[in-house]
């Protein structure tokens, strides 16, 4: 018989900001979680498939954060990495996770990152889908992308040129093999959100905060050779953003991981679930936890 996940589809309030999150009921009460961080310009939804598919054996768990999807947070909000990750902090530890493993993907890896710098003894594994944290795997286009700075001649226009719904739906096509795979909710989806008010500001402030990432590359690589995660990578290798020797630089600091270059884009789960889900699933497994 077919095991599709029962889904729920939370909210939680961190520090008064009410984050959603949709959390997979699998059949076990211990059965192993997975900490399902997504990217710009998506949210949890871009998991959805997965949850179904995986759920039922294994606990994902998907929050969206500040700026993102469902979740909504106060006028004052600032917006930046840090304030990210403090929000995940607090959701990790409102859902009492001790211990899990993330699939960290675009956004997600930074904010991840500074997840397991400040706890590391939560993480017992690590999924990195096209989520970069070396030098290497930046494409020019993300090294122009990430110079820009507020007040600089032509900065914002460039920032507000990528929430459009042709920018939005470039992200999903650039580098795929077969665009009949592409299903257009995703990117229809996302900019629906983009598009609701205060969220450009949002997307744009942590766009101008996004070099407070490549400036900390280096100590979660350090993080990475400490603590040697059990890693898998699979990375989408026509990622216009974050290219291939991204997901090989990673094989410095973790040289046991296992590495899958696919034939796709930057959402690679659009077009090789197929392929991600057996390998995430089989990984899951050989942690037992």
């Amino acid at each position: 018989m077919l095991s599709i996940a029962r889904t729920a589809h939370r909210h939680v309030d961190v520090n008064g900001v009410r984050v959603f999150y949709r959390e997979s009921l699998p059949e076990r009460e211990d059965a192993p979680v997975l900490l399902l961080l997504h990217g710009f310009p998506s949210a949890s939804h871009q998991f959805r498939r997965l949850v179904d598919v995986l759920g039922a054996r294994h606990r994902l768990i998907a929050p969206d954060y500040p700026g993102f999807g469902h979740t909504r947070a106060p006028d004052d909000f600032t917006y930046s990495f840090d304030g990210l990750a403090d929000v995940m902090e607090g959701f990790v530890e409102r859902l009492g996770l001790t211990r899990f493993a993330m699939y960290v993907f675009d956004f997600g890896a930074p904010v991840g990152f500074r997840l397991a710098e400040r706890r590391p003894e939560r993480i017992a594994g690590l999924v990195v889908q096209n989520g970069n944290a070396y030098a290497e795997g930046l494409s020019d286009a993300a090294r122009d992308f990430i110079a820009l700075r507020p007040g600089a001649p032509g900065a914002e226009e460039a920032v507000r040129s990528l929430l459009t719904l042709d920018g939005t739906r470039s992200q999903y096509e650039t580098g795929v093999a077969d665009p009949e795979a592409l299903a257009p909710d995703g990117w229809t989806l996302d900019q629906h959100f983009l598009d609701l008010p205060g969220r450009r500001e949002a997307q744009i402030a942590l766009a101008f905060d996004y070099h407070s990432n490549v400036e900390r590359y280096g100590r979660w690589q350090a993080w990475l050779r400490r603590c040697t995660p059990p890693t898998l990578i699979v990375w989408g290798a026509g990622d216009p953003f974050f290219t291939a020797s991204g997901a090989r630089a990673y094989l410095r600091d973790v040289p046991d991981a296992e590495l899958h270059l696919l034939d796709t884009g930057h959402f690679a789960l659009e077009t090789h679930l197929r392929e991600i889900a057996p390998l995430v699933a089989a990984f899951l497994d050989r942690l037992g936890a």
